[in-house]
C-alpha cells in the first residue's frame, strides 16, 4: 500500500472511532522500523515499516498526540534515524533510554511531561513483557508481530474504545 492510501484507509479508521486516545506511544525498533538500532550506524539511511508512515501522519491531521518510548541502548542513533526520516518533530515526547523496568519508567516520564493519564493513552510494541507492565498502568497496549500496520491501528483503536466504555470515559469531539 502506498503512503497516501494507507493515511486514507487509517483517517476512515479513526474518523470511526467514537472515543480517542490522547496520546499514542510507539516502540521504535521492530514497531516503527525494522531493525535494532545498535546494529545500525548513523550514516545509513534508515526506512519505517512500510504502514507506519501513512499512520503516523493520519494520527497527526487528526489532533492526536504521539510519543515514543524505546529502551535503546543508542538513543543518540534513534534520534539521528528519526530526524533522517523527517518524523522527530511529530512527537510530543521521546524517551529513549535503556532501561530494565519494561517501560514503566518511560511511560512515567511521558505522564509527567505530557500530562495524559494513563488509561487515554495507546501503545504499540513488539515485546510481550512491555505490553504486560505498560498494561498494568493503564494504558491501552498492543503488541506488534510484523510492525505498525492497518491492523494493528485498528486492533488498538477498538481496544482503546472498549476499555474506555468499561472504566466509563467520555467521547472525544
Amino acid at each position: 500500500m502506498a503512503e497516501s492510501r494507507v493515511k486514507e484507509e487509517a483517517l476512515q479508521i479513526i474518523g470511526l472511532c467514537q472515543v480517542l486516545p490522547r496520546l499514542v506511544v510507539f516502540d521504535l525498533d521492530y514497531t516503527l522500523w525494522p531493525f535494532y538500532c545498535e546494529c545500525r550506524s548513523k550514516r545509513e539511511m534508515p526506512s519505517l515499516y512500510p504502514h507506519a508512515e501513512g499512520i503516523l501522519y493520519a494520527l497527526k491531521e487528526k489532533g492526536i498526540d504521539m510519543a515514543i518510548a524505546s529502551r535503546s541502548p543508542t538513543p543518540d542513533i534513534a534520534k539521528t534515524f528519526l530526524d533522517k526520516l523527517g518524523i522527530k518533530s511529530m512527537f510530543v515526547a521521546q524517551e529513549i533510554f535503556s532501561s530494565w523496568s519494561h517501560k514503566t519508567e518511560h511511560f512515567q516520564r511521558i505522564h509527567r511531561r505530557t500530562g495524559v493519564p494513563f488509561n487515554s493513552m495507546l501503545f504499540f510494541d513488539d515485546e510481550d513483557r512491555n505490553i504486560e507492565s505498560v498494561s498494568k498502568m493503564g494504558a491501552t497496549s498492543i503488541l506488534v508481530g510484523n510492525g505498525l500496520n492497518i491492523g494493528a491501528l485498528r486492533q488498538g483503536l477498538t481496544k482503546f474504545s472498549q476499555n474506555s466504555a468499561s472504566s466509563g470515559n467520555t467521547k472525544r469531539n
